[in-house]
């Protein structure tokens, strides 16, 4: 053997030498790898620990229950009153009437005020809508269940401590002793929240519902769906099928790629100059929330869709070309339905990404406070995002809740648009 080349024995010593730092990488990127995950999924789970803390308590309501005495006199009305007269009457003089006399021995104005402020001005709705509709309670005693005010909610369910100073907590001592009254009469309970998903949006936190936002959600998606799936159909199929290769095609799809990375509040700021400034479109309507999101998500469609076109293999094609079908028959016949799975998916997660946008919608007016519920794509309204926003910012503790029971009403919206996108691909997909 040559003194120059290394022996036999230094050979495989320098092999198992390299094979144990390649084995001793593999090891580490693998750890590296479940050590990322295992930390995305720690902080994932942090995340939906803070918001369900925060937010399931918004679902359950303090209501208390009054026997309000409904007098003609206090409400203002005569003894054969219209329509009219009951609308305007003074519902909230017959709810403070029924507090007084749960409480003779108030007699102090300061007093008065804070034991008024135990029930939920909302009160004087329900009060009104009962009489309203049946004028006959006039002159009798109504007991019903009215919404308490958000204090009194938040100090029994406990986000107001009762150990605090008198000066560190919202409730006097001498209100918390008359909730613990009505707690000792059975009228103070703990129900399900249907004002969360029947109202719309309220100064008070007690009054305030996400019916609004969610139908203005839904006009908004209705709108980018009905925009956004045909025109990314169609541009997907003809930059993919029918478009010449040439520098015009590809100046085009090269800004289709670059749209599909500029940030959503750009569309927002496209969307006020032409939508609202040139156009002259209503403000803060879902028309044009649809329209900047559609321009938002049609990148994302045509991309998907060119992905799912360009994965059918060409043979399909040929063979339906062979026996003498159009390219349009072959389109429409063959290739459409098996690029279906992936269009449907970029389409749905598309969607997705519109229904969690907030910057955009901002900038087009849907922060505005809107009350009521929205009936068409013409009204002005907010959506999911937006309210959620708007709460973050308020101070009242019972805005927090509301804030998270919002947020996990649109993560469960996202999630059920997701497991839609999975089921679909699973239904539709056909391995080659």
């Amino acid at each position: 053997m040559s003194a120059g080349l290394p022996r036999k024995k230094d050979t495989i010593e320098i092999v198992r030498r390299g094979l144990k730092k390649r084995h001793a990488a593999a090891r580490r990127f693998k750890f590296t790898g479940v050590a990322a995950v295992g930390m995305s999924l720690f902080f994932l789970s942090l995340l939906f620990v803070s918001i369900f803390s925060k937010g399931y308590s918004a679902f359950r309501q303090t209501y208390v229950h009054l026997d309000v005495s409904i007098d003609p006199e206090i409400l203002g009305v005569g003894a054969h009153p219209d329509m009219n007269a009951l609308a305007n009457g003074d519902y909230g003089g017959l709810r403070k009437a029924a507090l007084r006399t749960m409480f003779p021995e108030v007699k102090k104005r300061r007093e008065k005020r804070a034991l008024y402020q135990l029930v939920s001005s909302g009160a004087d709705y329900q009060l009104r809508d009962a009489v309203m509709a049946d004028p006959a309670l006039i002159g009798t005693t109504l007991s019903l269940w009215v919404p308490a005010d958000d204090d009194v909610d938040m100090l029994i369910k406990g986000h107001i401590r009762r150990e605090l100073p008198e000066d560190d907590r919202r409730l006097k001592d001498y209100q918390i002793a008359w909730i613990d009254r009505l707690v000792a009469a059975g009228r103070i309970e703990n129900r399900f929240n249907t004002i969360l998903f029947t109202a719309g949006d309220s100064r008070d936190p007690e009054q305030a519902g996400i019916l609004g936002a969610l139908v203005g959600s839904l006009f908004t998606m209705l709108v980018t769906l009905s925009l956004s799936f045909p025109i990314g159909i169609a541009a997907a199929i003809y930059l993919e099928e029918f478009a010449p290769r040439n520098r015009w095609s590809d100046f085009i799809e090269v800004n289709i790629n670059n749209l599909a990375a500029v940030p959503s509040i750009v569309f927002g700021l496209l969307g006020l100059v032409i939508f609202l400034t040139y156009f002259d479109l209503p403000r803060s309507a879902p028309l044009v929330g649809g329209l900047v999101l559609t321009l938002m998500t049609l990148p994302t469609i045509i991309i998907a869709s060119r992905a799912a076109l360009a994965s059918v293999p060409p043979s399909i094609r040929e063979a339906a070309l062979g026996i003498g079908a159009s390219p349009m028959q072959t389109l429409l016949f063959h290739v459409l339905p098996l690029a279906l799975p992936g269009v449907l998916t970029g389409t749905i997660i598309g969607m997705a990404r519109a229904l969690g946008e907030t910057a955009p919608l901002l900038m087009i007016g849907m922060v505005a406070f809107i009350v009521d519920i929205p009936t068409g794509i013409f009204d002005p309204s907010t959506v999911l995002p937006v309210q959620i926003y708007l709460w973050a910012d308020s101070p009242e503790r019972g805005f927090v809740e509301r804030t998270s029971a919002a947020i996990m009403v649109l993560l469960i919206f996202l999630i059920v648009m997701n497991a839609l996108a999975v089921i679909l691909r699973k239904s539709f997909e056909r391995r080659w």
